[in-house]
């Protein structure tokens, strides 16, 4: 089982997300009518869900949960009270804050926690080996990074400190997951597509480019696709991947430790990661990875 990081953003929030837009959550909520205490006046309280999933809600870019220590507010009213550092939906820009936000909301408006959530929906699409962290070590798990010298390593624990803070269980952190889970997931985003199916109809309407990154590529809602929206892809710090190709039918997982040795490592991943990309759908596509 590999800490997947921001991975956690499609396995969980994403698919939840998908499979609850019903009143009250819409896209195009302002998240301050989906989750108690946020006043009209609270610069984040007027961001949507398809800002946050598009990487455009404007929120603080910097997660750093850390500095809410000793505060009492609930986390949503307090990233809700941040200035915004750039109007809602003009400018794309990843921000691990909104996933959190929209996380806090979706277990608001169902009722139940996040990772309870998360588990019903990949036990339907028979994930076993999938969950939130912390988990207890054991050979089956890879550990991460040893971030003191002479300190044990992150082993169950999620490497993102901001998941950590939040007990292991967060929007855009804090899940784990296997290769052959990715696979399962993968497969039955695929053939819901094919099929016409809920995932399916979510996955297609994610597809579509909504903000620019650069190098032909866009961001469609959470995932990256290129832009002509025939592959999406979603990466995690640690060192994993998830590539989907409807167009093509293919699909491909990666799970690395990169940051087994140091953090810096990950970046060596470029070259593969593009390999990749090309690999799920080698023909024609508008743009290079």
């Amino acid at each position: 089982m590999y800490d997947v990081a921001s991975l956690t953003k499609v396995l969980a929030t994403w698919t939840v997300a998908g499979s609850s837009l019903r009143p009250p959550l819409t896209l195009d909520t302002p998240v301050r009518d989906l989750l108690p205490g946020i006043g009209a006046d609270a610069p984040g309280g007027r961001v949507t869900p398809r800002q946050i999933l598009t990487h455009t809600s404007g929120l603080r870019a910097d997660t750093r949960l850390d500095r809410y220590r000793g505060r009492t507010e609930p986390l949503a009213e307090l990233l809700c009270a941040e200035p915004l550092i750039a109007e809602p939906g003009t400018e794309h820009r990843y921000i691990n804050r909104g996933f959190v936000l929209l996380g806090l909301a979706l277990a608001h408006v169902l009722g139940r926690r996040l990772d309870e959530l998360a588990a019903s929906r990949w036990n339907a699409l028979g994930m076993a080996a999938t969950a939130y962290g912390p988990l207890t070590r054991s050979a089956r798990l890879a550990p991460t990074e040893r971030r003191l010298p002479g300190a044990p390593r992150l082993w169950g624990i999620p490497h993102d400190d901001n998941a950590a803070l939040l007990g292991g269980v967060a929007g855009h952190a804090g899940v784990f997951s296997t290769p052959a889970d990715l696979a399962a997931f993968a497969t039955a985003l695929l053939r819901s597509h094919a099929d016409g199916g809920t995932l399916g109809r979510w996955l297609a309407a994610s597809l579509r480019p909504a903000a620019a990154i650069g190098d032909g590529l866009h961001r469609g809602l959470a995932w990256t696709v290129t832009g002509d929206g025939r592959t999406a892809h979603h990466h995690g710090f640690t060192g994993t991947s998830l590539y989907l190709s409807p167009a093509t039918g293919r699909y491909l997982a990666l799970c690395t430790n990169a940051v087994y040795h140091h953090r810096d490592n990950r970046t060596r991943l470029a070259p593969l990661r593009a390999l990749a990309l090309a690999a799920v759908d080698p023909g024609p596509r508008g743009a290079a990875p």
